[in-house]
């Protein structure tokens, strides 16, 4: 049954639906090398101690404290140097009293050594070495175990995985981590007006941006991103070209959890989205915000019943891009495991006096001076105005429940740049 004309969400009972359409990704392990930004699904644990072994901490000379203790610059001790121990030696030399043994960063302390004499306090001897600095039990040795023991818990589930964390995990001998997926996303630019760009215009054409720009965002969240261009506004042709790329993708092994499109959502006329997917399981409203009023979420109605899940975002390029920041980007990081899936959030006080509509949640462009706890729109509120978009930092929140809000007042702000 078609859903036109029903009473307005607000955008917590929109979010709130999206983000009961998208489940958790399934589990899969994964390479190191291919799992940067994706999210832990399962503990991991040290299968050795870190270091795994005491080593040096510096190039120098392992010695024993005790044989260095008197060492000056004025009366320098002097000790052969019977072995040289680079890192990556697996046999372990005893260091007998009264003699040291070259050492370099990272090699294994032999036996019997119990500190390290950098070479800056020596002549860089080779068959024998002047020391002239006394160091104590210890000095720039690093013991096993000191970073981590075998069997600890170094990343716990739900930890997004960032380079230090990833450099960790080969630390500790992971070769794999068990993640959840990146949802596959399928992304529609319907229109027959749209060009592809570096093509010629004619009167009456723009150029396809919506579909790179949610596509793009996709990906910055995390997910998997496939473009489906130039869909016509035509049923007929909408339904075939949607119909034949989930079956060809479902075929490959990689089915969407979503399908995401922009445009044809409104009340006028050749809304293509809306009369191909309202009696299909999508369900059309209209929620209380601005820019990004029309909305539509629900899961395609197909012969074994719901299926993939499509939320349907408005055709003008801010309405679309919010509206993805608002709805869909917590739902697709949620899904990954995120423990933190929405924008960071911060208070600050407006640089000027703003107006919005009543009983609307407005989303502005603006420029967020985090050092002075301020921040100012740029560009104007109209949802057509992309380039003060992607000059914008930050979107503005102005609250439904004034239209009024003042130079000074803080309010909140969603920090894009992070």
């Amino acid at each position: 049954m078609r859903s036109v004309g029903k009473a307005q969400r607000t955008v917590e009972e929109h979010r709130a639906a999206v983000a009961a359409l998208l489940g958790q990704t399934p589990v899969e392990d994964r390479p190191l090398a291919a799992a940067l930004g994706l999210v832990l699904a399962e503990d991991l644990r040290a299968t050795i101690a870190l270091p795994p072994f005491d080593n040096s901490a510096m190039d120098g000379y392992a010695v024993r404290a005790h044989d260095v203790a008197d060492a000056t610059p004025e009366r320098p001790v002097q000790l052969p140097v019977p072995e040289d121990i680079p890192a990556g030696r697996t046999d372990s030399p005893p260091l007998l009293p009264g003699t040291a043994h070259r050492i370099m960063t990272g090699a294994p302390m032999p036996p019997g050594a119990d500190a390290v004499v950098q070479v800056e306090h020596t002549d860089g001897g080779v068959h024998s070495v002047r020391v002239d600095r006394s160091v104590a039990v210890g000095t720039h040795v690093r013991r096993a175990g000191e970073d981590t023991d075998a069997g600890a818990l170094v990343l716990p589930a739900g930890t997004p995985l960032t380079a230090p964390r990833l450099g960790l995990a080969a630390a500790v001998g992971a070769a794999t981590v068990a993640v959840r997926r990146p949802p596959n996303v399928l992304v529609l630019s319907t229109g027959s007006e749209l060009v592809s760009a570096g093509q010629p215009l004619r009167h009456g054409q723009i150029y396809e941006s919506n579909g790179v720009m949610l596509a793009a965002a996709v990906r910055d969240a995390g997910g998997h991103a496939e473009q489906l261009r130039f869909v016509p506004d035509d049923v007929p042709q909408f339904l075939t070209a949607l119909t034949d790329r989930i079956t060809s993708a479902t075929a490959e092994g990689n089915p969407p959890d979503l399908i995401l499109t922009s445009g044809g959502v409104s009340a006028g006329a050749y809304e293509v989205v809306k009369d191909a997917l309202a009696d299909r399981g999508v369900e059309f409203v209209r929620v209380a915000m601005q820019p990004g009023g029309p909305q539509g979420a629900g899961r395609l109605d197909g012969p074994g019943g719901p299926g993939v899940t499509v939320v349907t975002l408005p055709g003008n390029p801010v309405s679309s891009q919010v509206s993805f920041e608002v709805f869909v980007r917590p739902a697709l990081r949620a899904a990954m495991g995120h423990p933190r899936p929405t924008r960071p959030l911060v208070r600050a006080a407006l640089s000027e006096t703003l107006h919005s509509p009543a009983g609307k949640r407005q989303f502005r462009r603006g420029e967020l001076d985090a050092a002075a706890g301020t921040v100012r729109t740029v560009g104007g509120p109209g949802s057509h105005l992309l380039s003060a978009l992607a000059r914008a930092n930050c979107l503005i929140v102005l609250d439904e429940t004034a239209e009024v809000h003042a130079q000074g007042t803080e309010v909140d702000v969603w920090v894009l740049d992070s």
